[in-house]
């Protein structure tokens, strides 16, 4: 008999950057996670530590096919969510964010359940307000190599927000901003990663453009307690909330700091800058402030001496 307070909590894409952090956060608050991937950009290395808990189950699947089983809450985290992945099967991208939405919302319809969507900042383009408070309605390329992503994610929040009017499921939408620490893919193309390994291995780190575009970097623990913040908000809470770091930091900033922190050689290399790159990316959190009482309070210096840690064992 389960144990009053324990619940059985699904989640996609479990075996991913995010998504391991989070299964291993609601194990630690008490609960059963069922952790579903079907590990195109997941790695079982994430969650190798959990598969020896009695409460913790893997299951390959990939969320464009409908999955019938019977849990208690749903975390919607499945999808690439970095350029060099999304980009490389870029209908598959686009597949995942859209019947992969609409299989999971129509699972928590069936079992009449709240269920998590992780959207992203991406929402908002190359935005021309900033920062980017919820009720911007985003700049966005519907034709361009990110837009398998962006307009993928654009779409999965438009079946979330359909599906609570039509049915009144109980959802709850996140938009992501640029989140970072271990468990990071070390090939990702992200640019926290990118710098650190190049950094380590004393080689150039690349920049594109001259390095003035802005990021706003979140440490992975402070993104997982704003996701269960927001899945245990009042249900008239549905978001988007915007989660994310609002300390905003220079590309070129972000590299001098990862040289620093690594001791590293490496000189820097500038070349062009890729199509429909943002220029700035900052999140207005005061919703997630006032309703979540949340804010990050991992300091970037910090969160990359930990995210370093965890990538030397790349470097042989």
């Amino acid at each position: 008999m389960k144990d009053a307070g324990r619940k059985r909590i699904l989640v996609t894409g479990g075996a991913g950057f995010l998504g391991s952090h989070l299964c291993e956060r609601l194990l630690n608050d008490g609960h059963e996670v069922l952790c579903v991937d079907n590990f195109y950009t997941g790695d079982k290395a994430n969650i190798k530590h959990l598969l020896g808990n009695p409460y913790f189950e893997l299951l390959r699947h990939d969320i464009c096919f409908p999955l019938y089983l019977e849990v208690d809450e749903i975390y919607n985290l499945a999808c690439p969510a970095s350029p060099i992945h999304y980009q490389h099967d870029p209908v598959q991208t686009t597949k995942t964010s859209v019947h992969g939405s609409i299989n999971m919302l129509g699972l928590a319809k069936r079992l009449r359940i709240k269920i998590f969507q992780a959207s992203t900042s991406e929402v908002y383009g190359d935005p021309t307000v900033h920062p980017q408070t919820e009720t911007y309605w985003g700049n966005v390329n519907p034709i361009g190599p990110r837009a398998c992503y962006d307009e993928g994610k654009r779409c999965a929040e438009t079946l979330f927000f359909d599906y609570h009017r039509q049915h009144r499921l109980r959802v709850k939408v996140a938009r992501i901003f640029n989140t970072y620490g271990p468990r990071m893919h070390p090939n990702d193309g992200r640019v926290v990663s990118n710098f650190i390994m190049q950094a380590l291995r004393g080689q150039d780190i690349t920049i594109y453009g001259d390095g003035s575009q802005t990021r706003s970097f979140c440490y992975v623990d402070d993104m997982i307690e704003g996701f269960v913040r927001l899945m245990n908000s009042p249900d008239d809470l549905t978001g988007p909330v915007n989660l994310g770091n609002p300390n905003e930091f220079s590309i070129l900033e972000l590299a001098h700091l990862c040289i620093e922190l690594t001791g590293s050689s490496s000189k820097i290399d500038f070349l062009p800058l890729p199509a429909d790159d943002p220029r700035q990316r900052r999140p207005d959190i005061a919703l997630a402030e006032s309703k979540l009482n949340w804010q990050p309070t991992v300091a970037l210096r910090d969160g990359l001496q930990r995210t370093i840690e965890y990538f030397k064992r790349f470097v042989g």
